[in-house]
């Protein structure tokens, strides 16, 4: 892949360093660490960065850890390494099952979460999934360090609440303290690597409550709300399914691209609601298909 734009590269060794660097550079500075997203901007000409801001030598930030029922995943972690990790196939199953749908084994091996939901296109995977948990991302600037909720980390296509300076450490996904069960179902137009046409990520918790999210038919991942508040504390009927893919229509706002058409998208995600519901409940039961089968 040609890059004919010039820019300076620098390697940071501290997150401090780092900051700095991306204060005084402002807009025209970009944090490089997994690269599958900037470089193909940077070649393609959609972006033209005076600086380049890699962050792979700054310590701490390829730890994936589990501690007082919260996982941390640092800035560094590639979807290779959280489809890998032992612990997430036991604690998040879910983020384990998304990660294996995310483009090829090659874009998988040096693309990152943090990564992910810091391009903000509307068909991130990793966005509709950490949405279901609440997560929260973690944030350093010059003003110091803040935590950003997902439902605010969005503001529309390539657009985040991230400021100038800043830089996103990591992700914190706390784990629900009652039994549950989930599903993420992700519709592609082929075997292999693709972005998501739509996706669907459903949470089944004991007592019959759910959340509920749906991605790439947005302008960001979004929460279903609407199909949550219906759904909230009744078991799942056939009848109650069908109220909540009615629903549908009032939660998304699919385009016509490339991939598909609106109207298929508002089809689909019908299905696709109705498939991931009835997996995440079998699963919170115990039984229900394996993680990591395709229900499309």
């Amino acid at each position: 892949m040609a890059i004919a734009h010039q820019f300076e590269y620098v390697k940071p060794a501290t997150l401090r360093e780092a900051v700095r660097l991306l204060a005084r550079y402002g807009p025209r500075t970009r944090a490089l660490a997994g690269g599958t997203d900037l470089i193909g901007l940077i070649s393609d000409g959609v972006i033209a960065p005076k600086v380049v801001v890699d962050i792979k030598g700054i310590a701490g930030l390829d730890r994936i850890e589990f501690k007082n029922g919260v996982l941390s995943i640092g800035a560094l972690v590639t979807f290779s390494d959280l489809r890998d990790s032992p612990l997430i196939a036991k604690k998040f199953p879910v983020i384990r099952e998304m990660t294996s749908w995310v483009a090829s084994v090659g874009i998988r091996n040096r693309a990152t979460m943090v990564g992910n939901l810091c391009s903000a296109v509307p068909c991130c995977d990793s966005g509709a999934v950490l949405l279901v948990y609440d997560a929260a991302v973690q944030v350093a600037g010059p003003a110091g360090k803040r935590k950003v909720p997902m439902r605010e980390w969005f503001l529309g296509p390539r657009k985040t609440v991230l400021k100038r300076g800043e830089i996103a450490t990591g992700i914190e996904v706390s784990l629900p303290k009652n039994k549950h069960g989930a599903c993420f179902v992700k519709l592609r137009r082929y075997e292999g690597e693709d972005l998501a046409q739509a996706s669907v990520t459903v949470l089944a918790l004991a007592g019959n409550r759910y959340r509920i999210s749906f991605g790439s038919v947005a302008p960001r991942p979004i929460p279903a709300l609407r199909i949550e508040a219906l759904l909230e504390g009744q078991a799942l009927s056939d009848g109650l399914i069908q109220k909540a893919v009615r629903l549908v229509r009032e939660e998304i706002a699919p385009i016509t691209d490339i991939r598909a058409t609106k109207e298929y998208r508002l089809h689909m995600v019908g299905v696709m609601l109705e498939r991931g519901l009835r997996a995440a409940v079998a699963r919170l039961a115990g039984t229900g298909p394996d993680y990591g089968t395709s229900l499309i």
